[in-house]
């Protein structure tokens, strides 16, 4: 990853209830709070946030599993026909296990949980794998998409290190998707890119992720990438699959049947 510098962020309750709950964060974060900030991670009512504070900013980002638009694609999303199912594999019958290596704010991994696959995710930066997390812990009080966030197990940390020591079983899918310079007009995107890349950077270990993965995983990797982007340098896919913004990069292993799934 090509390292940030130290982004100044303030941790604030907003509500005195809260208070509590803040300071477990920030003993749980190892991050170096400071007052003098341009970002404030915040708790309150509606959960974990983070905002940049300016008076021209755009609203806090939040993971948020029940309302909004991750609502809307698990309702009028396109179920198994969808592109991102067709990629890792879903089929009648199979459902593989999928590691998502690069979750981010885990939408992607809650879609293919939604299509009943079990999903580990991992993620390394501490600010969003907080956010993911508390919008998981927030989910699991809903009845509806409880069983969804249930398939969803998040690990903190580098992934790179991760799959290297992994001791369970591979996963049979490994997902990546790789911080790039993303040209997608989206307003949401733009306005997380904004956010997040003063945290993150862009991944620079990217080929180092990809064959970590490939090590890995039983059956394939998959790397989603902006349409059109260079695949990452290294192994090269053995195909893609190509949508109007995005394109999934195939690097098969094994093929994906019945007797393959697991339980």
């Amino acid at each position: 990853m090509n390292t940030p510098s130290v982004v100044g962020i303030r941790l604030e309750a907003l509500d005195f209830s809260y208070i509590e709950a803040v300071k477990t964060w920030a003993e749980r974060l190892h991050w170096p709070f400071s007052e003098e900030a341009d970002f404030a991670l915040q708790l309150g009512a509606q959960g974990l946030q983070f905002v940049e504070l300016c008076p021209a900013a755009a609203g806090p980002i939040r993971v948020d599993f029940v309302t909004g638009p991750v609502a809307h694609r698990r309702q009028f999303g396109g179920g198994s026909g969808q592109l991102i199912a067709k990629a890792v594999g879903i089929q009648p019958g199979i459902r593989p296990t999928v590691l998502d290596a690069t979750a981010g704010l885990g939408r992607d991994a809650f879609v293919l949980a939604e299509l009943g696959c079990t999903l580990t995710l991992i993620e390394r930066q501490p600010i969003i794998a907080a956010l993911l997390e508390d919008g998981m812990q927030r989910a699991l009080g809903v009845a509806e998409v409880r069983p969804i966030i249930a398939r969803m197990h998040l690990l903190y940390g580098n992934a790179i290190t991760l799959m290297a020591a992994w001791q369970s079983e591979p996963p049979q899918v490994i997902y990546l998707d790789p911080m790039f310079p993303h040209r997608d007009k989206s307003a949401l995107v733009k306005k997380e890119m904004r956010l997040f890349r003063p945290l993150v950077g862009d991944d620079d270990d990217a080929p180092e992720l990809l064959q970590a993965a490939l090590a890995l995983a039983s059956h394939r990797v998959v790397v989603k990438r902006p349409r059109k982007a260079p695949a990452i340098v290294g192994d090269q896919p053995s195909y893609s699959l190509e949508g109007k913004s995005s394109r999934f990069d195939i690097y098969p292993k094994k093929t994906l049947n019945v007797k393959a799934k697991l339980a």
